[in-house]
């Protein structure tokens, strides 16, 4: 039988890409480039050696990207990276997950559908484990993920991620009842008027569109899934935050 060996190159300069040294060194190096920035009054965000300067006009633009890459090349002695770098509106380009729309800050796109993958994969069918276990795993993530998410400013995004989180978790629900009169009768245990329970169940509808009535969601609500300690972020008073209520597309 054959072996394979592979021979291992190490690298005389630079550090390893990923490391935690990384953005440290990029924060010493990059210092007098911050400082240039802040002295010709540029709005900039930078993170490690990724840079967004904000500019009013296309024309501005290109003098700013022109004469701030001869100060990196010149002055630093750093070489920029010409493929990756663009003039381009600020709705066009993705920065940490995040873009800037209609002048504030948002969750980009893939970010938030990233987000929805996550939940889907944290609540998937037929999984038998208690309801409280599986809330707790939601919560390990989401408090992560919406406390970095939290700088952006419409919370209406997270909203729309809180409400996919408890139907996807209204449709296990539906579906631990086994039998339609199981479900029709914790209905209403719960509340709900029997003729609205049996108009629900009986709609021959499939657990996912279900999840999705007036019946349903009046039994298995937000309070009754806070009760049971899912945590809801978006109703949070912060400063920096618009009105939960106001929602437009991101593309």
């Amino acid at each position: 039988m054959g072996q394979f060996f592979r021979r291992r190159t190490f690298s005389q300069e630079g550090a390893v890409q990923g490391s935690p040294l990384s953005p440290l060194l990029s924060n010493i190096v990059l210092d007098e480039f911050d400082k240039e920035l802040e002295k010709r009054g540029l709005s900039f965000c930078r993170f490690a050696d990724d840079c967004n300067i904000f500019v009013r006009s296309e024309k501005a633009a290109n003098r700013v990207m022109e004469s701030m890459t001869r100060f990196i090349e010149n002055k630093l002695k750093l070489k920029v990276n010409k493929t990756k770098s663009q003039v381009a509106l600020s709705k066009a380009v993705k920065f940490l997950g995040m873009t800037i729309t209609g002048g504030i800050i948002v969750i980009a796109a893939k970010s938030k559908d990233r987000a929805m993958e996550t939940v889907r994969n944290l609540t998937p069918r037929g999984r038998n484990i208690p309801i409280e276990k599986q809330i707790e795993e939601i919560n390990q993530w989401y408090i992560g993920w919406s406390g970095y998410f939290g700088m952006t400013e419409m919370p209406s995004q997270l909203k729309v991620i809180e409400a996919h989180i408890r139907r996807r978790l209204r449709a296990r629900l539906i579906g631990a009842q086994k039998r339609k009169r199981h479900l029709l009768k914790k209905l209403i245990r719960m509340g709900i008027s029997k003729p609205k329970a049996g108009r629900t169940v009986y709609s021959n509808q499939g657990r996912w569109r279900l999840s999705h009535t007036s019946a349903v969601e009046g039994a298995w609500n937000r309070h009754w899934f806070e009760s049971k300690g899912l945590k809801t972020v978006s109703d949070q008073k912060r400063d920096h935050w618009m009105s939960p209520k106001v929602w437009f597309k991101i593309s």
